[in-house]
């Protein structure tokens, strides 16, 4: 009788283990693959698929220079099975969390690190390099390169023939994408190619469809600088000499400085909002990168022609 119910008690002790993941033999469920912010997110689940569990951590209609991580967020990132970031000084918040957990021995992707960065060539930044990349569809295709890469190598038991299927898939859309912004910006005449926005985010955009930079609100490539008189003067008189007809705005900052900078000085121009660095909630027009940069190709032509 006490064997019959010693081995009703280790069957069931077993079955408890079973179902709590653990047990010997058992590794638990795959660390699921933590991204900083929401325009490579997207890029990465397109990619992934249904391959892995994939964890975003910057909300719509956030900031990349700016935005915070919640506790769970960032005791996630210590166990997570790939961390893939934006690097090249972007996520000004983030970077120690991910340093962090590169240091607990969690892998690590800084996509900027593979892209070909351009150097800012205007205001407090110039010389640095630029992080906000995903303006140029062709280094986004790059970019889907290096993520398919270190998924092969860094996520234990993940699907490589999805990921590559997926990867590849993704590679068209992209492609697509940038024979439809060629053939969008084709509408406007090249004189009229000249970019005003709030702070320097459409670097690689401008060097890729041909268009100049005129200047920026906040003459810097963070949103966590601030303009001085003398260069909102001198960006008032760049719009004035270039015949600028529009300011772009990241949609996810307010207009305000830019809208009283043109009241303040007289000018006429249109203030215009893109999805330039973060996307939007689901269901409207920024939701999905490809969405995001279709969206800005009409709203640009729009704003220029």
């Amino acid at each position: 009788m006490r064997r019959t119910v010693a081995a009703a008690l280790v069957a069931l002790s077993t079955a408890v283990l079973a179902a709590c993941g653990g047990g010997s033999g058992d590794s638990g469920a795959q660390s699921e693959i933590i991204v900083t912010t929401n325009i490579l997110g997207d890029v990465v689940r397109n990619v992934v698929g249904d391959a892995a569990e994939v964890r975003v951590l910057m909300k719509p209609n956030a900031d990349p220079h700016s935005f915070g991580l919640s506790a769970q967020d960032a005791a996630a990132m210590s166990s997570a099975g790939l961390i893939v970031y934006n690097g090249l000084g972007l996520e000004e918040n983030v970077i120690r969390n991910v340093d962090s957990a590169a240091g607990d021995g969690v892998p690590t992707l800084a996509v900027g690190d593979h892209i070909d960065a351009i150097p800012y060539a205007d205001g407090d930044s110039v010389g640095s390099p630029d992080p906000h990349f995903w303006n140029d569809p062709q280094r986004m295709i790059t970019a889907v390169d290096v993520i398919e890469d270190a998924l092969m190598r860094d996520v234990d038991g993940i699907d490589g023939a999805e990921v590559s299927e997926n990867a590849e898939g993704y590679r068209t859309e992209l492609r697509d994408l940038d024979a439809a912004m060629v053939t969008g910006f084709g509408a406007i005449a090249p004189e009229r190619r000249k970019l005003v926005t709030n702070h320097h985010v459409l670097g690689y955009l401008a060097q890729r469809f041909g268009f100049t930079i005129v200047g920026a609100v906040v003459p810097s490539g963070t949103t966590l600088a601030a303009p001085s008189p003398s260069d909102l003067q001198s960006l008032v008189g760049a719009i004035e000499t270039a015949g600028v007809p529009a300011i772009f705005v990241d949609s996810s900052q307010p207009e305000r400085l830019a809208r009283v900078l043109a009241e303040d000085a007289g000018l006429q121009v249109r203030i215009v909002p893109l999805y330039s660095e973060s996307l939007s909630p689901p269901g409207t027009p920024g939701a999905t990168y490809l969405d995001m940069m279709r969206a800005n190709t009409d709203a640009i032509v729009t704003g220029l022609r």
